[in-house]
């Protein structure tokens, strides 16, 4: 019979796990996400997506502060899940909680663990070159993404992917996997393997002061850096614009011919050279704009051959 879960969730990633185990007729007693947060031009209050997702599924949702209060872990506990489901929550669980539904808790990771635990799995995989990614299902401990796994999926990383492309595919795949794995757990059939020691790495936060572009490193590095922030907080350089240094987001790029002092435009299709090769833009956007394909932005804005990316 369908298991009786408790979804916890936050951003769009989420999104389509919860859609799939509703559609394959589990009872979720319950969706916890984080609270609503201003945001938009009036700054007013908005829902995360798994919230409005769950209302609109009538499913009650809940939003504390922090689970490590009696009253919380009581509220938890009154739910009578057979298992809790964790994609991109955004908030850590206390042992008691991991304790209380009766099968366990279970988290979706952007990731082949051990490679990559923590925070920007996606971005990281991409920035640091790596040949391929995927998702796995893990029963969690209180270790940071150190439970055993269950099911894993992989995704050979190209270097025309950019975070946004990964991030889609891999949150369609692991909706799939994660319904095979309470499908197996259902039937009690979902084997756990412990994680290995080696080959452990940390997907730290992203920080603002990692966006800026370094034109002295090879191209290939280059173009991964940029495709790894993209679309946020998005790699940047300066370039003079009417008169003046403006900075602009380089969202996507391709591996180019040419060479040249790094970080110089050679032609009007923005081929700009790296220590190493060179890369052609292909989409940007400037402070305040929408993102937009060079061959729009260059009919506003001309950047001749000779100009400088900082």
């Amino acid at each position: 019979m369908p298991l009786r879960l408790i979804f916890m969730g936050t951003p769009d990633f989420s999104v389509p796990t919860l859609l799939e185990l509703a559609a394959h007729g589990h009872d979720i007693a319950a969706v916890y996400t984080r609270a609503p947060k201003p945001g938009g031009r009036g700054m007013k209050l908005q829902a995360t997506p798994v919230e409005q997702e769950a209302r609109r599924l009538s499913i009650p949702v809940f939003t504390p502060s922090t689970l490590k209060t009696p009253e919380a872990q009581d509220q938890f506990r009154a739910h009578q899940a057979d298992a809790a489901v964790v994609v991109a929550y955004g908030m850590i669980l206390p042992q008691v909680i991991l304790d209380t539904p009766a099968r366990g808790c279970f988290n979706l990771h952007a990731s082949l663990l051990p490679r990559w635990r923590g925070a920007a799995p996606i971005n990281r995989a991409i920035m640091a070159g790596d040949a391929e990614t995927g998702v796995m299902v893990m029963r969690m401990d209180v270790g940071l993404d150190t439970g055993a796994i269950a099911m894993a999926e992989r995704v050979v990383i190209t270097d025309d992917m950019t975070a946004s492309d990964l991030h889609d595919r891999l949150s369609r795949l692991g909706a799939d996997l994660l319904v095979r794995a309470m499908a197996a757990l259902e039937r009690g059939q979902l084997q756990l393997t412990p994680q290995p020691n080696e080959g452990v790495t940390y997907a730290a936060k992203i920080d603002k002061a990692e966006a800026r572009i370094d034109w002295n490193r090879p191209a290939r590095d280059v173009l991964r850096h940029i495709h790894g922030l993209s679309p946020f907080p998005g790699a940047w350089s300066e370039v003079p614009l009417e008169g003046a240094p403006g900075r602009i987001k380089i969202l996507r790029c391709a591996p180019a011919a040419g060479s040249g002092a790094p970080g110089t435009v050679l032609d009007e299709q923005l081929t700009i050279p790296c220590a190493d090769g060179a890369i052609r833009i292909l989409e940007l956007q400037r402070a305040g704009k929408a993102p937009m394909k060079v061959a729009e932005f260059l009919r506003g804005t001309p950047l001749k051959a000779g100009a400088r990316f900082t």
